[in-house]
């Protein structure tokens, strides 16, 4: 059996070292053995754990959701249905953002059609006539779900 060190594994799985000690002291992979000089030690059977860590995590999965799914593989229940839930669920919200993102995009190009006539460069002290009509208009300005009226 191949021993490696956390940063041989974190090489081979490619990750960071210091996302296999987050995801050591987060329950996600059993604490590492240690050598007598107190270097952590990692299995092929650890490195195929932290293989899949980083694909779920590039589904977009969180710890806690990957950390439910390996308590399930390791009962040994299909974590399927959970995955997939968990996709479901940051589809809903990624939807959300793109939606949010439309909106604000819709809003900044109607903002830049009108800049050429309002913005002349020569100032008379006011603020902005951009910002001040949107919040005239009633604009509402979407970023990340929170919307900020005038």
């Amino acid at each position: 059996m191949r021993l490696m060190t956390v940063g041989e594994a974190a090489h081979a799985a490619g990750v960071s070292p210091k996302a296999i000690r987050l995801w050591e002291a987060r329950g996600l992979i059993p604490k590492a053995e240690r050598t007598n000089t107190g270097y952590r030690t990692f299995t092929d059977a650890d490195l195929a754990t932290l293989i899949f860590i980083r694909q779920a995590k590039t589904l977009g999965l969180t710890l806690s959701e990957i950390n439910d799914v390996i308590e399930l593989q390791g009962a040994g229940v299909s974590p399927c249905g959970r995955v997939l839930e968990a996709i479901d669920a940051h589809l809903v919200t990624i939807n959300q953002s793109i939606a949010d993102l439309l909106q604000l995009r819709q809003t900044l190009a109607r903002a830049k059609d009108g800049a050429d006539q309002e913005c002349s460069g020569e100032g008379n002290g006011s603020a902005c006539p951009i910002i001040e009509r949107a919040a005239f208009d009633g604009e509402q300005f979407v970023c990340g779900g929170h919307g900020v009226s005038p």
